[in-house]
């Protein structure tokens, strides 16, 4: 067994196309620590999000800080802590940080899943 407390996992600035702009990443548990699936905590900026994007595995947020938005071609809803979105694999979204307010959630997706981003 082992015992994980997030408010003690390194946060590391993180700056990819996939964002609109900086956010950080707490690696929870990595490709070396699991074969099974990834677990990290995004920590958004406020207003930043993440552009549309798609992965090959089902994708599970938990939101654990701030207000922010989760959004598909079709919808989009807002959220704060306490929120479990499920994407499908291969489906388009995006998430971020609402205007104003910073953002945080735990994400779960599986070990081999790849990422297409859909936008520049």
């Amino acid at each position: 067994m082992k015992v994980i407390k997030i408010d003690e996992v390194k946060e590391e600035e993180r700056m990819t196309p996939l964002f609109t702009g900086p956010v950080s990443s707490q690696p929870i548990i990595t490709n070396q620590t699991s074969k099974q699936f990834i677990i990290n905590q995004v920590n958004f900026r406020k207003g930043v999000k993440n552009k549309l994007h798609s992965h090959t595995s089902e994708q599970v947020l938990i939101v654990t800080k701030g207000r922010g938005t989760v959004g598909t071609e079709n919808e989009q809803v807002n959220v704060g802590p306490g929120a479990l979105v499920i994407f499908s694999a291969g489906e388009k979204h995006w998430h971020g940080a609402m205007k104003g307010f910073t953002f945080s959630h735990i994400t779960l997706t599986s070990q081999d899943s790849k990422t297409t981003q859909f936008e520049q």
